[in-house]
């Protein structure tokens, strides 16, 4: 069979497309069926990163999935960004956009288990949320919450969503995604025009993020430019470096910058990525031989020891996100807090959290 790409799907990289119209099929299944060519594009072969437009026509071999009723299109992307100081917060030219200050009351106990799940999820939702006006939200992603959902998860950022349906049946959609054991901003469009609008501000780049993370050793040069190509490895679980012209190879270029450092022990690292590749600043660090502290797929030094005090949890947190305001006004810019297990490490290693953060000097390509 086959499906025709719709207006507002231009751009969308096809691994999403087949995200958002078949929920349930893995990465891995997608990539196998690309590589094989039974997945095509108005008749041509494709890489599950490559893009779509409207009208194009994407030919679907049999899934084993039942097939799901078409929903609205969310969009993708990662790009740069510049660092700030502790604490959430936003500034738009939109009327009445204010950051969330305070979590908002327990709903009431309801008698039907489907509307009080739905009256839950719609709290911690509210719980976590940075900043939010009539076009955006910007979430708090905590640790060890999935964005979407895949094999064996079933609690997830997009499935949370599910309880913020409007009249319509419109939820609020992806604009990008973190990893789950990332912590910090991540964000979501409330139609799908801003979901188009943003997903192109992150295309152009328009959009920069920064990340801040806790790495062992301090790396030399203290500001340096990470330049790599990287592909998904064999086991599909993680991504290694690859050489130029290996097939799904991407090119991704991470800009770094210790901020402070514990000795020679120990240092907190700024980090802006310029592309937005999967795993990228996982990989980029480890390939430097300052994989981050935490980290169960890339963390592999030997005989190392998490010193006393600290938490064996990943130490990466998307800390500030800044980009135009979908209607043109302004822009915005969030920043989330520390998680608690980084703040629990930069009390024990000394890190003042409100320090000037050289990576704001950091070019943007």
């Amino acid at each position: 069979m086959t499906r025709t790409v719709a207006e507002d799907e231009a751009g969308m990289r096809l691994d999403r497309w087949f995200k958002v119209h078949y929920p349930d099929l893995s990465f891995g299944h997608l990539q196998k069926l690309v590589r094989t060519g039974q997945v095509r594009v108005d008749g041509g072969r494709v890489k599950t990163s490559s893009r779509v437009e409207p009208g194009q026509s994407v030919r679907i071999p049999p899934l084993g999935l039942e097939e799901p009723e078409a929903v609205p299109a969310p969009a993708k992307g990662a790009r740069s960004g510049e660092a700030g100081k502790d604490g959430a917060r936003a500034t738009s030219a939109e009327p009445g956009a204010t950051p969330s200050a305070t979590p908002p009351a327990k709903p009431r106990a309801s008698k039907d288990p489907a509307v009080r799940k739905l009256e839950e999820d719609r709290a911690f939702i509210k719980s976590i949320t940075l900043f939010e006006d009539k076009d955006v939200m910007v979430l708090n992603k905590p640790f060890g919450l999935a964005v979407q959902g895949g094999s064996g998860t079933y609690r997830h950022v997009d499935g949370l969503l599910e309880a913020l349906k409007d009249r319509d049946g419109q939820k609020p959609r992806l604009v990008h995604r973190i990893d789950k054991d990332t912590s910090g901003c991540l964000l979501i469009a409330k139609s799908r025009l801003a979901a188009s609008v943003l997903a192109k501000s992150f295309r152009s780049r328009e959009a920069r993020k920064v990340y801040w993370a806790v790495v062992p050793g301090v790396p030399k040069p203290r500001q340096g430019r990470i330049s790599t190509y990287l592909a998904r490895d064999e086991d599909e679980e993680k991504m290694r470096v690859a050489r130029h012209g290996e097939d799904e190879a991407s090119h991704a270029i991470t800009y770094y910058a210790v901020v402070d450092q514990a000795a020679q022990k120990m240092s907190w690292l700024s980090l802006k990525p310029v592309t937005g590749r999967t795993h990228q600043l996982r990989a980029h660090l480890a390939h430097i031989h300052h994989p981050i502290l935490g980290d169960p797929k890339y963390f592999d030094i030997e005989n190392w020891e998490l010193p006393g005090g600290l938490q064996n949890r990943l130490h990466l947190l998307a800390r500030r996100l800044v980009i135009p305001h979908p209607r043109g006004n302004g822009v915005i810019d969030v920043s989330a807090p520390l998680p608690q297990h980084m703040a629990q490490t930069f009390a024990v290693l000394g890190f003042d959290a409100s320090q000037y953060d050289p990576i704001l000097e950091a070019p943007e390509g």
